[in-house]
């Protein structure tokens, strides 16, 4: 079902989606609320509802207002927490393969992830990232499902040039960076 919004295949889900996504966009940037205190104010209402309803009862004699037992069990929450620090344990795995310099590519890759990322962060707010990040997931699927053959044929040629790119940086910048002593020359 994600994929058919996604793709445009449910026209009218799609568009559902979009307007109120824009809707939502437009209120709060208009508004001047974020989410985090949209969210508090809403919960601070419905707390001081239910705390004036549960005294009101009381004094007139009527039934509590009906809340249901909120508990986890104690099987979610292992179940929960063994599927998360398999997670956590790959991300810390690949963090450190990044801060030790073990993988140039990859570290080269995340320096340039994050300094692209604190780009776009200073230049928009959090939910307006969101939002943008919706639009691109709706539209650039639905436009390379469409245009399939001209993409797949310009990236062809985009990605021949950047390995030719990216092996005339290795050969003249990266090849002469000077590596940790190997192991054999530590045992000498």
């Amino acid at each position: 079902m994600t994929a058919d919004v996604i793709l445009w295949r449910r026209r009218v889900l799609s568009i559902g989606v979009l307007v109120t996504a824009t809707a939502a966009w437009y209120l709060f940037e208009r508004s001047g609320y974020t989410f985090l205190s949209l969210i508090s104010t809403i919960l601070l209402l419905l707390v001081a509802i239910l705390f004036i309803w549960a005294n009101a009862a009381s004094i007139l004699q009527r039934p509590l207002p009906p809340l249901p037992e909120l508990e986890l069990s104690e099987e979610i929450v292992n179940k929960v927490a063994a599927s998360m620090r398999v997670r956590i344990n790959d991300v810390l795995a690949v963090a450190h393969d990044i801060a030790l310099g073990k993988d140039i590519k990859l570290f080269a890759k995340a320096v340039i992830f994050l300094w692209l990322f604190s780009i776009f962060g200073g230049w928009f707010n959090f939910l307006t990232l969101v939002y943008i990040g919706l639009l691109v997931s709706l539209t650039i699927p639905a436009l390379y499902n469409k245009y399939e053959d001209h993409v797949d044929r310009n990236a062809e040629i985009a990605h021949k040039q950047i390995v030719k790119q990216y092996r005339n940086l290795d050969a003249n910048v990266l090849s002469k960076i000077p590596r940790g002593l190997s192991k054999d020359k530590k045992m000498q």
